[in-house]
């Protein structure tokens, strides 16, 4: 196995395990009923925002105040310089949780869960080949497609009556769909963000602690909405700690790795598999029944992930020479998203 393919598999695992954590996420909200489920989301991507930021401070310092540095023959951008990608990945960390539990709230589980988490990876695919004019592979097709179906049959499986928040009634499943393609869409703008400051030499700390302590400082106003409820039910600290320490800090330190290795509609691909975390979870923790379909669908998606990690067919001698030709002319290979100098603690 070669090193890039190494390098990307690890990136995949890291992936696979910020998916496993934020799978948690339902399960652990459940036990915080009286908070609802836009304030528990922006609390925890807040906290876990700051947090990002505060452990990050010194590569967030030098990366923001230093000015651009000559690194392999050419000039390296700072922070600075890159402020609009920093700006739209904080802008759609603050508007990714908001939107997310906004489209379960108002169209139901199943439609928000499907929606938001399944137009991610093609939001990303569209995202990198009009930025970075990248090409769409057969393997990632395939596990995005895998990806999409076992998704949705996960949420045909479960109960709209799961955890959750209920405005009224009646559902609007038009605005749950849009809130769910909000959200799948600034999911996808924030993972692209963080990508394109590594690819730019930013240090993987410094790109997680800009994008994601922007979007935990715009979510500090949400946060002060529901601070009173929380003073109301001190109860709830203790999951919304759990929250904000282990889904959203450690899974995005591990996304962030992740990231380094791999490009963003990978990566979002793959998280794909946190429904079906959230659901074997649900049934275990929560009691909560499964259907037939929601095994198949767990079982679809153990198969998207099988076909991201299986080991490449050898190339022909052409498509070699295709491949040597486009690391040549890019100076390294195009799975290697970050230099490894520059990909930091």
């Amino acid at each position: 196995m070669s090193e890039s393919r190494r390098a990307e598999r690890a990136g995949m695992l890291a992936v696979a395990l910020t998916a496993i954590l934020w799978g948690t996420s339902g399960t652990a909200a459940a036990m915080a009923p009286e908070l609802s489920a836009v304030t528990v989301g922006a609390i925890a991507m807040c906290g876990g925002g700051l947090l990002q930021a505060a452990v990050n401070a010194r590569a967030l310092r030098a990366a923001w105040m230093a000015p651009g540095a000559e690194r392999a023959g050419r000039m390296t951008p700072s922070v600075t310089e890159l402020w609009p990608v920093a700006l739209l990945g904080g802008v759609c960390v603050m508007i990714y949780p908001l939107c997310f539990f906004g489209s379960m709230r108002v169209g139901g589980v199943a439609l928000g869960t499907v929606v938001s988490l399944a137009s991610a990876p093609l939001v990303s695919a569209v995202i990198e080949r009009i930025a970075d004019g990248r090409r769409l592979t057969t393997r990632w097709t395939v596990a995005c497609l895998l990806g999409i179906v076992g998704s949705g049959a996960l949420a045909l499986s479960r109960s709209e009556s799961s955890h959750g928040d209920a405005l009224s009634g009646n559902h609007s499943a038009a605005v749950g769909v849009g809130l769910g393609l909000l959200a799948g869409v600034t999911y996808a703008g924030l993972s692209w963000a963080m990508r394109r400051l590594m690819n730019r030499s930013v240090p993987r700390g410094a790109a997680a602690g800009t994008v994601m302590g922007l979007g935990g400082v715009f979510l500090l106003p949400v946060v002060a909405i529901g601070i009173p409820a929380v003073i109301t039910h001190p109860g709830t600290l203790g999951v919304l700690a759990y929250l904000v320490l282990v889904p959203q800090f450690l899974g995005y330190v591990l996304f962030s790795r992740g990231l380094g290795r791999i490009d963003s509609s990978t990566a979002t691909t793959i998280t794909l598999i946190e429904p079906a975390v959230a659901t074997a979870l649900a049934v275990g923790v929560l009691a909560e029944p499964i259907t037939a379909i929601g095994w198949v669908g767990i079982a679809v998606l153990a198969t998207a992930l099988l076909v991201l990690l299986a080991p490449r067919l050898p190339p022909s001698a052409g498509s070699a020479s295709t491949s040597v030709e486009a690391e040549s002319s890019t100076g390294r290979s195009t799975h290697e998203a970050v230099p490894r100098s520059r990909r930091g603690a």
